[in-house]
């Protein structure tokens, strides 16, 4: 469990209507009936080919702390949310069932049973808006992270949202950008919490600070040393290069750019680095990037990107509009499960039992279909199937290092069809289906 979740209840970070479907279902007798939930998506955000599961370690961790203390408590009995039959249930309340799902770091497409969640109704239901709201908004933050990282290809992308978050979800946002490839953060708490690596030298405020250019860049290299990045773009970027390498010698580590004609002004760093005789020294740029402009500079002299504001919002999309739905509960004689689904209009039907999910390769090893089913798993998909535990009975049992996720992520984005990473619109970039002789799932593919 990270630093910052161990220190606290996850408890409260929660809707009210959790704690009072299950006074209702106390009453009714019915919370502790064995039940299903599952966390899914009916659609990808407009023009995603796929989506980036992120947040899954953060969610065992917070429903590890997820535990009613008594000034929590006597708050909830003060304001009257529930009754004290209710309270003294949540005075007791640890999770003791199991949850099985994707792994950190898998893609997923529409109707992916991305997270199963099975106990008594009561202590699955009050789990829903926690899990939401963290695999809501990392998993956003990965699937724009992915984008980006497949369009710079070999050239490393460093997350520099801190500024343009809440200082929580910026902390998330570095951790699942880092799952998606970004290979560093300028957030020193991300970096202490989750041991992604962090980097960082100066801003324009700095340069401004002294009495000359020069007088600054020769402050920042008795600092940090000539391996640095320094700035040049706070005045004139011409006169700025000549000065770095005139300071640094041509061993300087890197320049950033962070404003202007991106693709025309490493073109003209990159010349005049080189008639300097700094033909190693590399080329950063910065500046309200996003997937699109990091595309757009393939063919420019550019080693590396920084991403802020479109990265921690989603580039675009700072949602995934996941939702978490009781799909089965004990209803028979012998208390077996029975499916239940919701059925209404506008699309927000959901399809019920506890499923499983296998994504079929074609013979050339490429991902062909999502295939989710009920019931007996086709010997020929048991190898591909996707699910993995991650509680068993109230233990963790999924915990891994975020290297691990992240590795994962980059082997099951290549495992895609090559379109999956085309930045055009599109629809998602295999089908989700039912296999054949098997009692399964209707088709998912909205």
């Amino acid at each position: 469990m990270d630093a910052t979740t161990a220190s606290r209840s996850t408890a409260l970070l929660t809707d009210r209507y959790e704690l009072t479907m299950l006074q209702a279902a106390l009453r009714s007798g019915a919370a502790h009936r064995r039940s299903v939930f599952e966390v899914f998506t009916r659609r990808l955000p407009a023009g995603r080919r796929y989506g980036v599961l992120a947040g899954t370690g953060r969610v065992l961790d917070a429903v590890e702390a997820f535990r009613f203390t008594t000034p929590q408590l006597d708050w909830l009995a003060d304001q009257g949310v529930v009754d004290e039959p209710t309270l003294r249930y949540l005075a007791d309340y640890r999770f003791g069932g199991d949850i099985h799902g994707y792994p950190e770091g898998e893609v997923y497409f529409p109707g992916s049973p991305l997270l199963t969640v099975e106990g008594s109704f009561a202590e699955a239901v009050i789990l829903e808006t926690l899990i939401l709201s963290i695999l809501n908004h990392d998993s956003a933050i990965a699937a724009a992270a992915s984008r980006m990282t497949a369009a710079a290809g070999d050239r490393p992308c460093i997350e520099m949202g801190a500024r343009r978050a809440h200082e929580s979800a910026a902390v998330a946002a570095a951790r699942a950008a880092y799952v998606a490839g970004f290979g560093a953060t300028s957030d020193l708490e991300a970096g202490f919490t989750y041991g992604i690596p962090t980097t960082g030298t100066a801003a324009h405020a700095f340069t401004l600070l002294h009495d000359s250019e020069r007088d600054a860049f020769t402050a920042q290299i008795d600092s940090m040393g000539r391996g640095t990045t320094l700035l040049v773009d706070t005045y004139d970027l011409a006169e700025a290069v000549r000065t770095a390498v005139e300071v640094a010698g041509p061993s300087l580590g890197a320049v950033r750019i962070d404003s202007g004609d991106l693709t025309l002004l490493a073109h003209r760093v990159r010349r005049q680095l080189d008639e300097l005789g700094a033909t190693k020294t590399r080329i950063i740029v910065t500046s309200d990037l996003d997937e699109y402009a990091i595309a757009a500079l393939a063919a420019a002299p550019v080693d590396g990107y920084g991403v802020g504001t479109s990265l921690v919002t989603g580039s675009g999309h700072p949602t995934c509009a996941m939702v978490y739905k009781l799909v089965a509960r004990a209803g028979g004689p012998d208390g077996e499960l029975v499916p239940v689904a919701k059925r209404s209009a506008g699309g927000k039907t959901s399809i019920g039992g506890r499923k499983w999910a296998a994504r079929r390769p074609d013979v050339d090893g490429v991902a062909e279909a999502e295939v989710v089913g009920l019931g007996p798993v086709p010997a020929e998909l048991e190898p591909h199937l996707l699910h993995v535990p991650l509680i068993t009975a109230g233990e963790v049992v999924g915990r891994e290092p975020l290297s691990a996720a992240r590795e994962r992520h980059l082997r099951a984005r290549a495992g895609l069809p090559l379109s999956a990473t085309q930045l055009s619109k599109g629809e998602p970039v295999i089908v989700t289906e039912q296999p054949a002789g098997a009692r399964a799932a209707a088709p998912v593919g909205l």
